[in-house]
């Protein structure tokens, strides 16, 4: 049995400046930014808002802008090999997490609990059996 729910929306942003991505999106989402706690995640930013909602995340990437979803989970690799049983396929391991690829082709991460209040509103799933 694992648990797993939306974490984070995460705005990846193909820029050199993340500051300047980060100010657009506080002001047109009415949200201030900071940067992450750790400096090894210098190309973040978070913006702050309700306890209940997602976090979104600003990002500094190299490939093309996007907007991905995290789902945060208390077992990584059951959450992936649940949701490759739902047809997605795993596309990458970086660091933590799993990016992963849905049938229809959009990425989102498969990333440990992000939010101080997880399991919260987490689902809870039952390992999967043989064949399922």
């Amino acid at each position: 049995m694992h648990r797993s729910r939306l974490g984070t929306i995460v705005i990846d942003c193909q820029t050199q400046d993340i500051e300047a991505a980060a100010a657009f999106w506080s002001r047109a989402l009415g949200r201030p930014a900071q940067p992450l706690a750790d400096p090894a995640n210098a190309n973040y930013r978070a913006f702050s808002g309700p306890p209940n909602e997602p976090t979104v995340l600003v990002q500094a990437v190299t490939h093309p802008s996007r907007v991905h979803l995290d789902i945060e989970t208390d077992d990584i690799e059951a959450e992936v090999t649940r949701l490759e049983q739902l047809g997605a396929k795993r596309v990458q391991f970086v660091k933590r997490w799993w990016v992963m690829e849905s049938p229809t082709g959009q990425r989102f991460c498969v990333v440990r609990p992000q939010r101080a209040d997880f399991p919260g509103d987490a689902n809870t799933w039952d390992a999967p059996g043989p064949g399922s």
